[in-house]
């Protein structure tokens, strides 16, 4: 089957993954990227990005691209993808409470010969038993003969200027051999590095969940390696870094595991490995191992405060980062916030100063006051550098120290300064 030019594409949730992809189609093709919420919209039409993803000179790139919150705007469309979050809840159940509802709006609108293609990260067997049952309510036409469904797992990278959307490969997939064909040829249209066709929507959705999982055990390993090197007195990162001469040692490394991907994407793979019948022993403990980095990050910094001799009740500790990863503003399930309280257990007063991020959105998503500017000197008994944020990493161990009160504390989750500059470090 040829795609035919003239398809008109709605991208339903512009955040992290939506909007560059809805920029990328709009260089090519009619695009009305749509989103349920109206401040989210009103920038982007200014042609500003809070995500940092896309520039302004992007926005003004892709002149077939429009933006809307009114789902009628997107009635006329033929192809929609879908790219709304996926998280867990508190009891890290996949909640997909956003994909049911994005599904409604879809439904609402589809009609005959339409195809709903979705990139958020479900478990095998969501797309199919989830989504297109809430399709066909919705829209009272029958999958496979009314309206056809595709699979396209996301890969962005929040950040990272290097590997952008059209040169990494692309994993698409059909709900019928033909659909599949057009789907694929749909993602060639803008990804340069090229595509990889899966048998089944139910194969692509398995792939994308083991990307992040096999990357959350390599780094339970990493932080698993840290707990035990750091009770023998040995830096794990000079281990890794004479361990990493060998051609085929993984460079991986211990910290805190955190954004929308690595620390979530496990619990969709148990959960439904959980209804199959089967209990999943190593993937879970290598959950298990990385939640509890935050708490052992905090349990250290007090320690190393109490070994200097300093006061703990009252104190003014510095955690430099909020956001998930360094140089990017995304704060979605950062686990600096579980050092954060962590470390409040032992009644310390935290100060956090992250250039990055939005301190609203901070205050919305966590309760947390952040500093809206650099940390005057001399106040605080421990700083925690939580995330390596290029604007740390210039101010050096000198400048970091500064901020701290005589022989402060300085604990370095990121393995980023000097280790004769600091105190302790994963």
């Amino acid at each position: 089957m040829v795609v035919q030019a003239q398809k008109k594409i709605a991208v339903v949730g512009l955040g992290y993954v939506g909007l560059p992809l809805a920029v990328e189609f709009g260089r090519k093709r009619n695009v009305v990227g749509f989103d349920i919420s109206e401040r989210r919209i009103k920038e982007l039409s200014l042609g500003n990005d809070s995500t940092l993803e896309v520039t302004a000179e992007d926005l003004m790139a892709a002149e077939l691209l429009s933006f809307a919150s009114n789902k009628q705007a997107i009635a006329d469309c033929e192809i929609y993808i879908v790219t709304v979050p996926t998280p867990i809840d508190d009891a890290k159940r996949p909640d997909l409470r956003p994909l049911v509802k994005a599904s409604e709006t879809v439904g609402s609108v589809l009609k005959r010969g339409d195809i709903v293609v979705y990139e958020s990260t479900v478990y095998p067997g969501a797309t199919e038993e989830v989504c297109v049952p809430v399709l066909e309510a919705a829209s009272g036409l029958k999958f496979n003969e009314d309206f056809f469904c595709g699979y396209s797992p996301e890969r962005i990278n929040p950040g990272d200027k290097e590997r952008r959307l059209p040169n990494i490969t692309k994993i698409t997939s059909g709900s019928t051999p033909e659909v599949a064909e057009e789907i694929d040829q749909l993602y060639s249209e803008i990804i340069v590095a090229g595509t990889h066709k899966a048998g089944s929507i139910r194969v692509a959705e398995a792939a994308k969940v083991i990307e992040n999982t096999q990357r959350d055990l390599n780094i339970a390993l990493m932080n698993e390696l840290s707990l035990i090197f750091q009770r023998m007195g040995i830096d794990t990162l000079e281990v890794l870094e004479a361990a990493g001469t060998k051609w085929n040692f993984l460079p991986f490394r211990p910290g805190l595991v955190g954004g929308h991907c690595i620390g979530v994407d496990p619990y969709y793979l148990t959960h439904k490995a959980q209804e199959v019948g089967y209990h999943p022993e190593v993937i879970l403990a290598g959950r298990r191992i990385n939640d509890k980095m935050p708490t052992h990050v905090a349990d250290e910094t007090i320690k190393l405060m109490l070994k200097k001799g300093k006061p703990v009740l009252g104190q003014k500790v510095l955690v430099l980062g909020l956001a998930f990863k360094e140089n990017c503003p995304d704060l979605r399930n950062s686990k600096v916030c579980d050092l954060i309280s962590a470390l409040k257990v032992y009644h310390v007063d935290v100060d956090v100063y992250d250039p990055w991020i939005d301190v609203d959105e901070a205050r919305h998503e966590y309760g947390l006051e952040c500093l809206g500017s650099e940390p005057e000197s001399g106040q605080y008994a421990a700083i925690v550098l939580a995330v390596g944020h290029r604007q740390f990493i210039e101010y050096g161990i000198n400048r970091i120290r500064s901020f701290g009160q005589s022989n402060a504390v300085v604990y370095d989750v990121k393995g980023a300064l000097p280790l004769n500059g600091i105190d302790g470090r994963l």
